[in-house]
Order: structure tokens, then C-alpha cells, then sequence
């Protein structure tokens, strides 16, 4: 129950190229507290409730707990969530023996793009493709319960 990713912008469009699959999610926040965030996500025709706990100081290691729950459920829920709900394409990118993910995000956040990889440990190697850009890893407003409240279209 403990995740562990790096994040990095996008350098260019190359992953998609690359991508073995892609998937639309939809995702609101019940709480974006940072000591215990609630998030509720629609992907594809899947849906989930997930908790986070604060991150460590380097912000790439933290509490996570997630379970399936309907999609009619998840629906619900995204209904009474705090304002903005993110809107987003995910592309599973293979890496060595990793799984890159790449999030587009679209309406409030349009012009972001995200790449994730989830470790094992906080100093496992990885292949860096060569589209993956600037690492913002325990940059807290590229944080999606950040994201939700801050967009990037507000950034100046």
C-alpha cells in the first residue's frame, strides 16, 4: 500500500507513438487535503475510490489505497465532489521493464501533459525515453488534487 513515482513533463508528442494503449479517465476529489486525499476515478469501464497519505520529504513515496466500486457508484460520487473534475487521456507507454504513464489532460487543464513511473524502490533505475522532459516530482501543483483547485490554465 505504498506507492512509490516520479514525475516528469513531456518533452514532445513521441509517446504516443510509442503507446500500447490509451485510456479516458474522468476523476474528482472528495478531499484534496493533503494528508489524506479521496479520489474518485472513471477509467475506461472501470471505476475506483482511491486514498493517499502525505508524501515523504521527496515526494515520491506515500500512502496509497484503492479499491474497485461501480462505475454507476463512481458516478455518484463524482457528483458531490469538491470543484473540478479532471478530464484526462492515459497512455501505457512500455520501458524496459516499466510502464510509463502518460496523462493529457484536457478542459481546465489543457496543455499539460505528465509522464509517471511507478518504482519499487525510491532509487531503482529506469530507461528515460528521450520525450521525457523537466522531472517535477514532489512539485505539489502537479499533484491531480492540486490540479483540481489550481488549473494549469491559471498558471501565469
Amino acid at each position: 500500500m505504498i506507492e512509490i513515482e516520479r514525475k516528469f513533463l513531456v518533452a514532445s508528442e513521441i509517446y504516443k507513438q510509442e503507446a500500447k494503449k490509451s485510456t479516458l479517465i474522468i476523476q474528482g476529489f472528495l478531499n484534496t487535503d493533503p494528508e489524506r486525499t479521496v479520489r474518485v476515478r472513471i477509467k475506461g469501464k472501470l471505476a475506483f475510490i482511491t486514498v493517499k497519505g502525505i508524501g515523504n520529504a521527496s515526494g515520491t513515496t506515500r500512502f496509497e489505497w484503492e479499491k474497485e466500486i461501480p462505475v454507476t457508484e463512481a458516478e455518484a460520487l463524482i457528483n458531490i465532489c469538491e470543484k473540478g473534475v479532471i478530464k484526462k487521456t492515459r497512455y501505457e507507454i512500455p520501458s524496459g521493464n516499466h510502464i510509463i504513464e502518460v496523462d493529457e489532460f484536457f478542459e481546465e487543464n489543457k496543455g499539460l501533459t505528465i509522464a509517471e513511473i511507478e518504482l519499487s524502490t525510491e532509487n531503482e533505475t529506469f530507461i528515460k525515453p528521450n520525450w521525457l522532459g523537466k522531472e517535477v516530482t514532489g512539485d505539489a501543483r502537479y499533484y491531480n488534487s492540486q490540479l483540481s483547485k489550481n488549473p494549469f490554465k491559471n498558471w501565469s
